[in-house]
């Protein structure tokens, strides 16, 4: 063999080695036949790149070949993930290809989340697609709506201090400085009123404990007659008045009937003529008493006999 054929035959290996070991630090391993290859579509990649590791719960299965926009007039704009499986593991078409990131520091990756159900997936199927939401990313849109209700807030806030910086002018400060001073003398005051209502509860001490006894006896006293107003007994007491209204109930009615003595008294008008017949003339038969009591009381030795008795309108006459 001449040395011009093993200077060919050298050269066209190290062109080999060179184009083997190219590809293999982008991924690709040239010498591996049983890869298959899948796509999926995404809206956004999210720091996805090429060569970036294919996985399967944890463990590495392949990477990825190419990025690719879609050009479709429906989906204009999506990207189109081209990956390699380089491992036998089988999954069903229903299996999703999820982008996540590791860490926060290292680029995405592609996991497939694999499904059994259904037929088996196989080279050159679409498949599925999902974006795991990463950690700063989650927080980022949970931070949005709080953003903008700070920033809201502190809108709100400027307006707040502008008015404040408004009202406060110096007359309002001076007249704030005013009300304090006086509400620092008032302090000041109810400070020595209270020592002074202090020193004046110590100083009648003595008779503040005696009018507290004489309240308590009081107190006393006054349950004392609560108990004997308890004992009395009230039911008797209204019973007994009932009768006695029942009594003179039943003496009202008699007498307003006419029975008996005093009714026909007061009922009867001939009665009360009479009364006043023999009243009147009881009253002149006193009156003659008065005037001539000789003719009513007599002593004679001689047995002279006595006038006869006139009636005072005769003897006028």
């Amino acid at each position: 063999m001449s040395k011009e054929l093993k200077t060919g035959i050298a050269a066209i290996l190290i062109i080999a080695i060179f184009i083997w070991g190219y590809n293999f630090l982008k991924g690709q391993n040239l010498l591996d036949s049983g890869k298959r290859v899948f796509k999926v579509e995404y809206p956004k990649i999210g720091g996805l790149s090429k060569s970036s590791p294919v996985t399967i719960n944890g463990f590495k299965v392949g990477k990825v070949d190419k990025i690719e926009f879609d050009i479709t007039d429906k989906k204009r704009g999506n990207l189109i993930v081209t990956f390699i499986v380089e491992n036998d593991f089988q999954f069903s078409k229903k299996s999703i290809v999820k982008i996540y990131s590791p860490n926060p520091l290292s680029n995405s990756s592609l996991a497939i989340v694999p499904s059994y159900e259904g037929d088996w997936a196989v080279s050159g199927d679409t498949l599925e697609g999902e974006i795991e939401e990463s950690l700063f990313t989650s927080i980022g849109e949970r931070l949005n709506p709080l953003q903008n209700k700070i920033e809201a807030v502190i809108v709100e806030a400027d307006s707040l201090f502008a008015n404040i910086n408004k009202i406060l002018n110096k007359k309002t400060v001076n007249s704030i400085n005013s009300s304090v001073t006086d509400l620092a003398a008032t302090i000041v005051n109810i400070k020595e009123t209270v020592k002074s209502v202090n020193s004046m509860v110590v100083d009648n001490q003595d008779n503040l404990k005696v009018t507290l006894e004489k309240t308590k006896n009081i107190t006393e006293n006054i349950n004392k007659v609560t108990d004997s107003l308890t004992a009395v007994d009230f039911k008797k007491i209204i019973a007994k008045a009932e009768n006695a209204v029942d009594n003179f109930n039943d003496l009202s009615t008699k007498l307003n009937s006419g029975d008996g003595t005093i009714a026909k008294l007061i009922n009867d008008k001939k009665m009360y003529n009479n009364l006043e017949a023999a009243t009147k003339e009881l009253e002149e038969l006193l009156r003659d008493i008065k005037l001539n009591p000789k003719r009513y009381v007599h002593f004679s030795i001689f047995g002279k006999n006595s006038d006869p008795f006139e009636a005072a309108e005769d003897k006028k006459e």
